[in-house]
């Protein structure tokens, strides 16, 4: 009974969210974007869209997201904004994560990318324009994406630091105590495969589109680049999200190794209380600007 009533509403907010969608004027770049995917799906097989196509996505993505970080660090305006002032990246310790990163990426993580096209094929994932999901319920489905994935990173994260695993597997990704955003993806290969898993849960639980796939990927790069940028920069739209985390908040993580394991929220470290020493260190850091 309670079940149905669940649903009831659920059908009812989400027909009201379309008839509202109904009202409004319709998108101009609505007809650009359609005529692209249908040239897409006509001059490109499912495999080559959905393997190549998503390496493509990742890659260009992922790299203009670290490049403003990077040009951060030429602009002196912007040294206000940096958290750790007093450790700047190198060019050597950049260099490094670059070559650490595409190895990852095209010997660890292009297999994986690999199987998308298989996933999309055993559970009839569609393509076309006519089935793709509007933009409100991609939008809800990568929020459920997100505090899947969030959830999955807080407690693995969290066993990895154990005295008896981290030596070996996430002391590679806590080689830079100041992070950078390129930096959100250096990491052992065993911790992209045990972190990246949760990434994909959400795609196997939520998945209708694949464009789930791309707009997913593209929402968890904006949130870890942002995060281990090193920089908290003023009206960030991110910090308009409910219980984000932020930059400060891992930030803190990286320079204290300890506590502060979630990826995107806040929750689970405020429930575990696994952000003790991250809240007594900035309200020691307010009481000390008060008394100067």
């Amino acid at each position: 009974m309670a079940t149905n009533e669940s649903m009831d509403i659920f059908s009812s907010a989400f027909l009201a969210v379309e008839y509202v969608d109904s009202l409004l004027p319709e998108n101009p770049l609505q007809e650009p974007l359609k005529n692209a995917w249908n040239s897409m799906l006509d001059n490109y097989t499912k495999f080559q869209i959905a393997t190549w196509g998503s390496l493509i996505v990742h890659e260009a993505l992922y790299f203009l997201f670290c490049l403003p970080g990077f040009l951060f660090q030429f602009i002196p305006y912007m040294k206000k904004y940096k958290i750790q002032k007093d450790k700047p990246a190198t060019f050597e310790g950049q260099w490094k994560c670059f070559k650490v990163i595409l190895f990852n990426h095209f010997f660890i993580q292009l297999p994986l990318i690999c199987g998308t096209y298989y996933f999309t094929e055993f559970f009839n994932i569609p393509y076309d324009w006519t089935r793709m999901p509007r933009w409100y319920v991609i939008l809800l489905q990568c929020f459920l994406c997100a505090v899947i994935e969030d959830t999955w990173h807080y407690f693995l994260h969290r066993l990895l630091h154990h005295k008896r695993i981290y030596k070996y597997i996430h002391k590679i990704h806590h080689e830079f105590q100041a992070p950078f955003g390129m930096e959100a993806e250096y990491a052992h290969p065993l911790e992209t495969l045990i972190l990246g898993t949760g990434f994909f849960i959400g795609i196997l639980l939520l998945c209708n589109h694949v464009i789930l796939l791309w707009a997913w990927v593209t929402i968890r790069l904006i949130e870890t680049v942002d995060v281990h940028s090193g920089y908290e920069i003023p009206l960030n739209p991110l910090h308009l999200i409910p219980f984000y985390a932020g930059s400060r908040h891992h930030d803190f993580h990286h320079m204290n190794f300890v506590g502060n394991y979630a990826s995107t929220f806040t929750w689970w470290d405020r429930i575990f209380g696994t952000d003790s020493q991250y809240v007594a260190y900035y309200e020691k850091l307010k009481k000390n600007k008060k008394t100067e």
